[in-house]
């Protein structure tokens, strides 16, 4: 059962992040952004529970809510606290949360050799240099798939329903992944 060691504010003033002493998951983050999503995760279903509550977003040790904005924040949190302390810790079952992205990342048999490297080189620049600031701030990206030109993004947490994800930041993640192929555009999905 985890417990809260922190709560920080996060750029999107309808969010806040829950900063934990142990993970929740180990590498695998989960977003959810309605409580019909959330149904087969028994955190998160216990989070939208709670009047106001709109978003949900964890990976490691750390969870971002979101509300409405008709909320306020010191008595939600002390509802939000109640099923954070009692979720389960990480378990093997970030491994089965993986496998239900549908996804496979590199191992994506539909990828030529080419197109492999190049979503490698990309996805380490978005590790290095983009995802440790979202996830500072309460949110993050997950590539959820590269066809042809495009490469599809996803953004999670805080950054879901935060205005500068789908400009400057959209923009930014652009720039370093044309630094791997001129020609790639980036598609928030």
């Amino acid at each position: 059962m985890p417990k809260i060691a922190e709560i920080d504010r996060t750029p999107n003033p309808n969010a806040m992040k829950f900063i934990l002493k142990e993970p929740l998951t180990w590498g695998v983050s989960q977003s959810y952004a309605s409580a019909e999503d959330a149904r087969q995760d028994p955190l998160a279903a216990a989070l939208f529970a709670i009047p106001h509550v709109t978003n949900v977003f964890y990976v490691d040790h750390w969870i971002t809510v979101t509300q409405d904005g008709q909320a306020e924040w010191g008595d939600l949190m002390k509802k939000l606290a109640v099923p954070i302390r009692e979720a389960a810790a990480a378990q093997a079952r970030s491994e089965a949360f993986a496998a239900a992205s549908g996804w496979e990342g590199l191992d994506d048999e539909r990828l030529t050799d080419e197109e492999r490297a190049k979503l490698a080189m990309i996805t380490d620049l978005l590790d290095e240099q983009v995802r440790p600031y979202l996830q500072s701030d309460g949110g993050d990206l997950i590539v959820v798939g590269l066809e042809g030109k495009q490469l599809k993004v996803h953004y999670q947490g805080a950054c879901g329903g935060c205005p500068s994800s789908l400009s400057a930041t959209l923009a930014g993640i652009e720039g370093l992944a044309r630094t791997v192929d001129p020609e790639i555009e980036i598609v928030p999905v």
